[in-house]
């Protein structure tokens, strides 16, 4: 079974604009089999995993074209920056769109080389594993979440995933990797063991030197842990047996390879009131699931983390409805000195759109407290939504309605 990306309109659309793209991602989300899906007949693909490839990129970039000139895909482009530069030559030279399509599996990493070498020249596509419309065999309805009447309106027409704490569970303990999602039988204990052993073998030995991979290992595990939470650099460092330093270090390289998101606070010069600390997030649930052991998704939502894991989930949709239609959300939280908070606010149009995550059936007022504390900030105050598991769409006030999370 096949399903289609969201994104494959977005990489046939940028193709015929820029002369590169590059998708990245973390490993296995299927970077690699969107372009596949998008290629032409006549573009070749090539993975730099193969030590031969690797060594002649590296070595001889410049007869590493002409053995592999475009249109072409080369894969995991992290192994080889030296192709860079040849790139810019190449593109420089031949002027057409479409020749170079690249993906990546460590984006601060290879953001580096592309500012340097291929500024204005490159799209830069982020992808991240199966979104709920995807899944539900809806690539084509996967549009920005932004919580107006008019997003509302188009979303009741589309194809929803039931929203029953059974089935929302069940999406969040599985986790969005292609594997699992197309492979019903694929056993999510050997999956998620074997993702760790390679990242960590893999990914995080060519980005820094780690000598104690046991650490590394409980660091990833204690993030997980905090999903959804404000980042404390002093309790990890704690929990891990590390330093702060340390601690900063191993977490740039979660965000390099795709792993978690740093999501930073809503704030302007007006006011000296709010939290600096980003949130935490996780980019996979069922992997965050996995780490900090929950056997089932019966036990991961009658648990410590059902909350967090929710609202974790909530973020990956929202982030996954404008990464996979080519777009970078404006998405913030609130929380202030005084504890009031707001799970998420979008910025678009010189307004904010409040958003809060409940795991209830039947939301009150009450959980738009926090929402008129935004008027702080002198902006418009747009349309709010409580995302809960409401049947169907049910108006709280003229300015907020309490929205299903399967509507995501």
């Amino acid at each position: 079974m096949s399903l289609s990306r969201t994104l494959e309109k977005t990489v046939k659309q940028a193709s015929q604009s820029f002369p590169v793209l590059m998708v990245t991602g973390p490993r296995q989300v299927g970077k690699s089999t969107l372009l596949e899906m998008c290629a032409e007949k006549n573009r070749s693909y090539i993975s730099l995993d193969a030590m031969d490839l690797r060594k002649l990129a590296k070595t001889d970039p410049a007869l590493f074209l002409q053995e592999y000139p475009p249109p072409v895909v080369i894969d995991e482009i992290q192994y080889a920056p030296e192709l860079f530069s040849q790139i810019k030559l190449f593109v420089d030279q031949t002027k057409k769109p479409g020749l170079f399509w690249l993906t990546g599996s460590q984006k601060f990493h290879l953001m580096k080389n592309v500012s340097e070498s291929l500024a204005g020249r490159v799209a830069v596509i982020d992808m991240l594993g199966f979104s709920c419309k995807e899944t539900m065999h809806c690539a084509d309805q996967n549009t920005p979440f932004l919580p107006t009447r008019k997003w509302l309106t188009e979303a009741k027409k589309r194809k929803h995933t039931p929203t029953t704490l059974t089935n929302i569970y069940k999406t969040i303990w599985r986790g969005s990797f292609p594997k699992l999602i197309v492979d019903k039988k694929m056993s999510r204990e050997m999956f998620y063991n074997s993702y760790i052993q390679t990242y960590i073998e893999r990914d995080v030995k060519d980005f820094i030197k780690i000598s104690d991979t046991i650490a590394f290992a409980n660091f990833i595990v204690a993030v997980a842990a905090r999903t959804a939470q404000l980042l404390n650099y002093a309790d990890l460092a704690r929990d891990v047996g590390v330093d702060q330093k340390t601690v900063k270090s191993w977490l740039s390289v979660l965000e390099a390879s795709g792993l978690v998101m740093l999501l930073q606070p809503y704030h302007n010069n007006i006011s000296k009131r709010i939290i600096k600390t980003p949130k935490l997030y996780f980019l996979d649930t069922g992997l965050a699931a996995f780490l900090t052991n929950w056997n089932s998704p019966q036990s991961l939502e009658k648990g410590a983390m059902s909350g967090a894991i929710l609202e974790t989930h909530v973020f990956l949709e929202i982030l996954k409805s404008y990464w996979h239609c080519g777009r970078q959300p404006n998405i913030f939280f609130y929380r202030d000195i005084d504890q009031v908070e707001c799970d998420f606010v979008l910025y678009q149009d010189d307004t904010l759109y409040p958003v809060e995550i409940k795991k209830t059936a039947t939301p009150s007022l009450n959980a738009t407290s926090s929402f008129a504390t935004l008027k702080r900030f002198d902006k418009k105050i747009g349309h709010g939504m409580v995302v809960c598991f409401v049947n169907g769409d049910v108006p709280l006030s003229k300015e907020v309605t309490a929205l299903p999370v399967g509507y995501l």
